[in-house]
């Protein structure tokens, strides 16, 4: 099967079983260092401080960058509870067991925890082993408009899990020959999980990010190549390499509350506008299929 005829396929979700409120989004990458958590954290606080969207960001990454990069904005933890471990190994039936509160309006985060590098590996023995995310995600659907999946940087059973309950898929690519291969890679395996598992899944787009004009001959190629290959998946919005990105995460802070201004903080509000048409068109073209 040629990667046009998938693309097509990936871009036309065929029909969900049933309506939910909560729209389901996997931000995955199969090549580290491409500013997957970043685009995943300040996205989901853009839909919550600019959209009004009352938004889970779940970690299932076992770094623990999520917590790493919000912590300024963590409330105090209520106490012991189960991890995403425990809920994944059916320790606990509710994803909402293990969701915290912020700081920020709208925004809950559902932490990454220690016990998921071990987690990875005993999925692999469990029967229906990619569907078990899903299957504790029903509350949580129905108490957020918007639940943001950070999946591990590889294509594991964390992230199969995360792309067989997710509705989209947004793939960070930055200006690198290996993040373009790393796309195609992606791009199969949701083929194969709409194919094989039945799991009706977009590719919602892919989103251009460390863009540095300053290294103009490799950031038009690889821009160029992503446009000739994928055409209006490719996000209109582009990420820039930036300083304040960086030093927001050292903060433990999203780019919004460390400096609005910067040009990071701008691509990621814009980033959420448009996103938020992609899921709109993608919703738009579920209902309209027989």
């Amino acid at each position: 099967m040629s990667l046009m005829t998938t693309l097509r396929r990936l871009a036309e979700p065929a029909p969900e079983p049933a309506p939910v409120r909560a729209r389901v989004l996997a931000v995955a990458a199969q090549k580290g260092g491409v500013g997957k958590t970043t685009t995943a954290v300040n996205l989901a606080v853009a839909a919550a401080r600019f959209q009004g969207l009352r938004t889970l960001l779940v970690d299932l990454d076992g770094q623990g960058h999520v917590e790493t990069a919000l912590v300024a904005h963590l409330a105090e933890s209520p106490g012991e509870g189960p991890s995403l471990s425990d809920i994944l190994l059916g320790r606990q039936r509710d994803l909402l067991e293990a969701v915290r509160p912020t700081r920020i309006p709208g925004l809950f985060v559902t932490p990454s925890d220690k016990g998921l590098a071990a987690t990875e590996g005993i999925l692999a023995g469990r029967i229906g082993k990619e569907f078990l995310l899903r299957g504790v995600l029903h509350r949580a659907r129905e108490r957020f408009d918007w639940v943001v999946l950070d999946c591990p940087p590889n294509l594991g059973n964390l992230t199969l899990n995360a792309l067989a309950a997710a509705d989209a898929c947004l793939v960070p690519c930055d200006m690198s020959i290996l993040a373009l291969s790393g796309v195609s890679d992606l791009c199969a395996v949701l083929d194969t999980i709409r194919e094989r598992l039945g799991h009706p899944i977009a590719l919602l787009g892919i989103v251009p990010t460390r863009v540095d004009r300053r290294n103009a001959r490799l950031t038009e190629a690889v821009l160029a190549e992503l446009a000739g290959t994928y055409g209006d998946l490719v996000c209109r919005t582009h990420v820039p390499v930036s300083a304040a990105l960086a030093r927001a995460q050292m903060e433990g802070m999203s780019i919004h509350d460390f400096d609005s201004t910067s040009a990071g903080a701008r691509a990621y509000r814009a980033l959420a506008d448009e996103v938020s048409e992609r899921l709109e068109t993608v919703q738009t073209r579920t209902k309209a299929r027989p």
